[in-house]
């Protein structure tokens, strides 16, 4: 029985480092215990199973994916700073909108930005997995950065034969659109959904942040994320060949 919580215990531990569900992080353990000797160090069975995929990479951190001295740039502090600040007002004990709401209101900070380090803090906290909503549920994110002006970037997802031209052969119904700020639709119809914002780099250059929401598994979150990378650079090089073309 010991042994048997102990192993329990050490799935756990896994599980809260790589944000993995209990059977693969349980998987994992059992792979490397039965591993012979002269066997690398990675995580391979020595009996394989071919028709099961092997597991994705867990997300990256937040604040491993958005570099330290990117986040003092752009907003004015680097991370430790902004943990600090939300320690300070004990936003642990806030939603994830409150803590946004309060970087916004009260340190002038950009909506997406805010957003972002809401989400670092909440990872940094305990509040959630990376790559995981705060709650309950898992989403993937991805940006890029398009030599187009921000309507343009708009138009490429909120113009259904625009948006065919990078993005064919999926089912996306439109719940809101704000131009040229944001566009909201329910993924292959549903329960999935996709979040996208835009914002202007300039006269000819905008971003866009997108975050694909109330899947399931990380192992879900972690293939949507490669998923909209290509996507989105497939968009990129889309628009930014077209010229003028619409």
């Amino acid at each position: 029985m010991t042994n048997q919580r102990s192993f329990k215990t050490r799935v756990r531990t896994r599980m809260e480092k790589t944000g993995e569900s209990y059977t693969t992080a349980r998987r994992h353990l059992i792979n490397r215990a039965t591993a012979p000797a002269a066997a690398p160090a990675a995580d391979v069975s020595p009996f394989p199973e071919p028709d099961v995929p092997p597991s994705p990479a867990p997300a990256a951190a937040q604040t491993e994916r958005i570099a330290d001295e990117l986040i003092r740039a752009r907003t004015g502090r680097g991370w430790a700073e902004w943990f600090a600040l939300l320690d300070a007002v004990d936003a642990t004990r806030r939603t994830h909108t409150e803590i946004a709401r309060h970087l916004v209101v009260e340190h002038d900070v950009a909506g997406w930005w805010a957003q972002s380090i809401t989400v670092g803090y909440e990872q940094a906290r305990g509040l959630r997995a990376p790559g995981q909503a705060r709650g309950a549920g898992f989403s993937a994110t991805a940006s890029r950065t398009v030599a187009v002006p921000v309507l343009r970037l708009f138009e490429a997802f909120a113009d259904e034969t625009a948006r065919a031209r990078w993005l064919p052969d999926v089912q996306v119904r439109l719940r809101t659109a704000t131009a040229p700020r944001s566009f909201r639709a329910d993924w292959a119809g549903g329960p999935t959904r996709i979040v996208v914002g835009f914002e202007a780099v300039g006269e000819s250059k905008a971003r866009v942040n997108l975050s694909h929401e109330k899947l399931t598994e990380a192992e879900q979150a972690t293939e949507l994320k490669t998923y909209w990378r290509e996507r989105l650079a497939a968009l990129k090089a889309l628009l930014e060949s077209d010229g003028d073309h619409r």
